[in-house]
């Protein structure tokens, strides 16, 4: 594959065609030794996946990518790598459309465009000795060109938002300059200033949303993120709670 585009140190671009799962293949790469900063990338995916095993569609045209971290922290401050990686699709997908196109972060890992999914973030990693991870995976996908119509929260796409021509391996290049700048500066300075900008671009920031877990669904006003990425919801009748895990989804 001829590829348009290059990549800053550390990254290592493993392109490929057509692959069952950029993650599968980046997981794979990391159980045998492959360095951090190894990016998969596919023009088509067979089996691609979301969160809880949900299925990614993936048409030709569209953004597939993971990147193989090895972060030396522990599982739970290398999960903050969540909000890092959003906030360097936010600003590179806002780097590349037009003004009128508002790119926003909604909690856990989702991209918006004007409220609706166009991109998704997904985690995996494996733990080693010591309670540290062995390797995390990042993978990313974006609606550049089409967009699934079957989902339990409204999706789009950049050219149906009008953000045209914007091919994938541009997409790709630019994540992979905000989220090194982005990653640098957790490593440098912590959670905190990526929590505070993932907060300035997150969508319906004290509005209310509905919050669905395996066992329970509950309403509330989003009010916040905390100190270790947590969402929080402001409750009905004055309280609060931490949710760390679920699914969210507007109300009103």
């Amino acid at each position: 594959m001829t590829l348009p585009v290059r990549l800053p140190p550390p990254y290592t671009l493993l392109p490929f065609d057509e692959i069952d799962s950029t993650n599968a293949e980046a997981r794979r790469l990391a159980e045998g030794g492959a360095p951090e900063g190894t990016l998969v990338w596919a023009r088509r995916q067979s089996a691609g996946r979301g969160r809880r095993g949900r299925a990614w569609q993936s048409p030709l045209g569209n953004l597939y990518m993971s990147l193989l971290l090895r972060p030396d922290q522990p599982l739970e401050q290398a999960a903050q790598l969540s909000f890092v990686a959003a906030i360097a699709l936010c600003d590179a997908l806002s780097g590349l459309v037009p003004p009128m196109v508002e790119i926003r972060v909604k909690w856990p890992n989702d991209i918006l465009i004007h409220g609706r999914k166009c991109a998704g973030l997904l985690l995996e990693s494996s733990a080693g000795s010591g309670g540290k991870l062995d390797w995390l995976v990042i993978g990313v996908g974006v609606n550049l060109v089409g967009h699934p119509e079957d989902l339990p929260y409204p999706a789009t796409d950049l050219a149906f938002e009008g953000a045209t021509d914007i091919e994938p391996e541009l997409v790709m290049a630019a994540f992979a300059r905000h989220f090194l700048r982005w990653s640098d500066s957790w490593l440098e300075r912590g959670f905190e200033p990526i929590r505070v900008a993932w907060l300035d671009r997150a969508h319906g920031l004290g509005e209310r949303l509905e919050v669905r877990l395996d066992k329970e669904t509950f309403g509330g006003r989003f009010e916040g993120l905390a100190e270790d990425g947590a969402l929080i919801v402001g409750l009905d009748d004055g309280g609060r709670r931490h949710v760390a895990a679920g699914d969210v989804f507007p109300l009103g």
